[in-house]
């Protein structure tokens, strides 16, 4: 994934130490039920679409993007699923950054998966039932977009 020109302003002065940063993710759904998936660029596996907000940006309309910038498919935002403080991720370049994951599941609208951009090696529907071998975090947030429940997040420890 490109980085942003403004993460790279603020690098400049901050170096390569801690940033942390919002993220959205989408699970999205078509009318058949099926999520759509995109096989990453960075390192060849089968994910969930999201991205970084731009600065002002609201979490919604960033996801939205992403989507159609990544799948090329059209979305609407239904609920947040999870929001989520995400372990700190070192880059090869040494750069550090800290994602806080806003995760909504999205109702698919119009425009026909494929890839629309260099972060994705291929783009797809799948059945909930028969997803490709992916990482927790995705799988995760799949099995919170199934279920009608609250939005999930981790527990705030007593004071």
């Amino acid at each position: 994934m490109p980085t942003p020109d403004f993460i790279r302003e603020l690098r400049t002065s901050l170096g390569n130490a801690l940033l942390p940063l919002p993220g959205v993710s989408a699970i999205v759904l078509d009318d058949e039920g099926r999520v759509l998936l995109g096989r990453r660029s960075d390192n060849g596996r089968w994910s969930i679409i999201g991205g970084i907000p731009e600065p002002g940006e609201q979490p919604a309309t960033a996801v939205v993007r992403e989507v159609y910038e990544e799948t090329a498919v059209r979305c609407v935002p239904e609920r947040i699923v999870l929001v989520e403080t995400l372990e700190p991720v070192v880059y090869p370049n040494g750069d550090v950054c800290q994602f806080m994951d806003v995760c909504f599941r999205c109702r698919a609208v119009g425009g026909e998966a494929r890839v629309n951009d260099d972060e994705s090696l291929e783009v797809g529907w799948f059945a909930v039932d028969e997803l490709p071998e992916m990482e927790e975090f995705a799988v995760t947030r799949i099995k919170q977009a199934a279920y009608d429940g609250p939005t999930w997040f981790e527990p705030a420890e007593p004071r």
